[in-house]
């Protein structure tokens, strides 16, 4: 059995997916055909905001049980969704204008009540130009963060509970990315006047399905296991990994993670198409088929902790000389 982590893995090479896109390019140009928008998702994004809401409302004057049944079980879902819409937002994969795909994300923001869109935006494509870099990589854990959850059960089950949490600490780290800009503001200002509706209309039983409803999408949830899913070295020195379970139904393809980082410019509803269209790339890799499986697995295995990640010292394919 390995030694348990004390630190992240270091590589001297380049994140992997600019090559790997070079050379599916090179063999399938037809790949190329796959490269679009899907301005249908928008009117996903209207009918879950509007699904959410009215679940809100029809939940609440129930015992406090139903809406956490109820968010665990269906809200969870919808509201993961909308962070996969927001994700196509901020790839512009919806519209062409950048400001339309940038208000189409603030609605889709809605039922989160902590506005994360605009934000989400910035560092995300920072994400995929620099995946690994500890100061550009907003999806690498904090040092300091990995020490404190350690790789104990309980420690990890906690860090998944409260992941927004965690997540919302990392940005200071993260000094060169911008933190706020007017579109930020302007996100803060149409949620919260959302929430005060919500809390107004409907009342406190309403916000609190829709909280739960937010912390169980991508918290401790099967659905949870999509953050360790996409870059936790399960299978190294592999990277980055996708998931082909059933899940990818209501959550819109989403486990297609290598086929996303190779051509980020493909929408969801064409992954698949690539992965079919260039088999030789993606049926060799290792991959997850079960959410729930690997959520277990995470949290059980004392060798799978936040240092199960690769950091590179390089931006890109130029290599930095600084120390991480």
């Amino acid at each position: 059995m390995p030694p348990r982590a004390r630190d992240f893995q270091y590589v001297d090479t380049p994140e992997p997916h600019r090559d790997r896109t070079r050379a599916i390019l090179n063999q399938h140009p037809e790949v190329r055909d796959l490269i679009s928008r899907n301005p249908y998702s928008f009117l996903l994004i209207v009918g879950v905001v509007a699904f959410q809401t009215l679940l809100s409302f029809l939940v609440r004057d129930q015992p406090w049980w139903v809406p956490v049944v109820v968010a665990y079980g269906i809200g969870a879902y919808a509201n993961h969704c909308l962070f996969v819409l927001i994700h196509e937002c901020a790839h512009n994969l919806i519209f062409k204008r950048k400001s339309a795909n940038i208000m189409a994300g603030i609605l889709a923001d809605f039922p989160n009540l902590v506005p994360s869109s605009v934000s989400f935006r910035s560092y995300h494509l920072k994400h995929h130009s620099f995946q690994g870099n500890y100061d550009l990589d907003a999806d690498l854990p904090s040092r300091w963060e990995a020490k404190l959850v350690g790789s104990s059960f309980p420690g990890k089950a906690l860090w998944l509970l409260f992941f927004p949490v965690f997540q919302a600490l990392r940005p200071p780290r993260l000094k060169e990315i911008e933190f706020v800009n007017a579109w930020t503001f302007a996100d803060w200002i149409v949620v919260l006047i959302y929430d005060v509706l919500i809390v107004v209309l409907f009342g406190p039983g309403a916000l609190l399905y829709l909280g739960l409803s937010f912390f169980f999408s991508i918290g401790l949830h099967p659905l949870g296991a999509r953050w360790i899913q996409e870059h936790y070295l399960t299978s190294p020195p592999q990277e980055t990994y996708s998931y082909y379970g059933p899940l990818n139904t209501v959550a819109l393809n989403v486990g297609f993670h290598n086929e996303h980082h190779d051509l980020p410019s493909v929408p969801w509803n064409k992954l698949p198409r690539l992965k079919t269209m260039a088999p030789e790339w993606y049926d060799t890799l290792a991959v997850h088929r079960s959410w729930a499986r690997l959520l277990w697995r995470f949290l059980s295995d004392s060798n799978l902790s936040l240092f199960s990640r690769m950091v590179r010292k390089n931006r890109g394919n130029v290599p930095v000389t600084a120390d991480v």
